[in-house]
């Protein structure tokens, strides 16, 4: 196939594949078709001819990250966050192209839209206001059907009524007693902090999660320590090594933001079991040969293989690390009940690459209003 003819699903799928066998998976169809299907007339474009909508998802606008998930008891999964794009772009037509994948999924995978239907005209208005309305993760693991998660935007209606779409969210799913938990620990600082993401699992299994996430402007280590005291039985000393190891400092992190995430599940209702950290690590490198060396440490500490890592990251690109910065975007920390474990946040660089920044050790300060919604 000539290069200039490879479109967006031809690259991404081929990426996805990479990254399932490096996971274990005997089975890279599934996962490739169904990213297919995520991107939408997006997909079919040729990369040549650039994004056909300005996504969020990733600083270059291709409309998909990918993730892999280090659990401490072993397991991998692939993930892929994503954004449907619409033949005629635009806000509502994302959305109903958005819903169009939603209703092929659930008859697919016979996935539960109960929460879903619950919360939907909240975070669905005719007008969607904000970056984006409704991305999808898709979670893969070897010999598992796919799972499927949904993210609205808390902003969708204005930032001013974010705090109240969130509540009312929780109060119909039951989960009222929650938000005042996290209201308090994770929200104390007026503006600099705001919630990012609601999202929710679509399947009916007992621990299928409701989940928050909160950003966290120019935040340091004790913020977000304050913020995970909100989930009960957790080491939140884990927290300062983790930044001091993948973020290179306690912060205030002046780049993008720290995001807070808490999992509710029905069987507690009443308080969050899980607490993981988001650490967007491109804003605090000079380059991805320095992000690599840095999660290589983090996870040898934790006793997980850092060639991991390096067969991750061959699966998806192979450019010289040190020629970019952004292919490792985020890196997660999990802590809690439902599962402990770290997870690292790869870019498609479908489109652009990040050049890398020299001469600075500090990271450009990100205005609070253009903060990106998370990862």
């Amino acid at each position: 196939m000539n290069g200039a003819d490879v479109t967006l699903s031809d690259y991404t799928s081929q990426q996805l594949r990479n990254l399932c066998r490096e996971a274990g998976f005997t089975d890279t169809d599934t996962p490739a078709e169904l990213l297919r299907e995520l991107l939408g007339a997006a997909g079919g474009r040729p990369l040549s001819a650039g994004p056909l909508w300005p996504s969020d998802v990733a600083d270059d606008a291709t409309p998909v990250e990918f993730s892999f998930a280090f659990d401490d008891g072993g397991d991998r999964a692939i993930r892929v966050l994503g954004e449907t794009i619409a033949e005629r772009p635009g806000p509502d037509a994302n959305v109903a192209a958005a819903r169009r994948f939603l209703h092929t999924v659930t008859e697919r995978y016979g996935c539960t839209a109960d929460r879903f239907e619950a919360v939907q005209d909240l975070f669905l208005p005719e007008r969607p206001r904000g970056k984006f309305a409704l991305w999808f993760s898709l979670i893969f693991r070897p010999g598992a059907a796919p799972r499927v998660k949904v993210y609205f935007n808390p902003d969708v209606r204005g930032p001013e009524r974010a705090r109240e779409l969130v509540a009312e969210g929780l109060r119909r799913l039951g989960m009222d007693n929650a938000y005042d938990i996290v209201l308090a620990h994770a929200l104390s600082r007026g503006d600099r902090d705001r919630f990012s993401f609601f999202a929710l699992d679509l399947d009916d299994d007992p621990l299928s999660r409701v989940k928050l996430y909160v950003s966290h402007a120019a935040a340091s280590v004790p913020d977000v320590e304050r913020a995970a005291a909100a989930v009960s039985g957790i080491d939140r000393s884990e927290i300062g090594r983790f930044c001091a190891l993948v973020g290179g400092s306690s912060g205030p992190f002046a780049g993008r933001p720290l995001i807070s995430s808490y999992s509710l599940v029905e069987a507690d209702p009443d308080r969050p079991g899980n607490y993981s950290l988001y650490l967007p690590v491109r804003d605090y490198v000079p380059d991805d040969e320095t992000a690599r060396s840095r999660i290589r440490s983090f996870l040898a500490e934790h006793g997980l293989d850092p060639a991991d890592l390096d067969r991750a990251l061959g699966a998806v690109s192979g450019r010289p690390l040190r020629d970019g910065r952004g292919l490792l975007a985020h890196v997660s920390l999990r802590l809690g009940g439902f599962g402990s474990g770290t997870t690292v946040y790869l870019s498609s660089e479908a489109y652009d690459v990040t050049p890398p920044r020299r001469g600075t050790a500090r990271p450009v300060p990100v205005p609070l209003a253009d903060a990106p919604l998370g990862g």
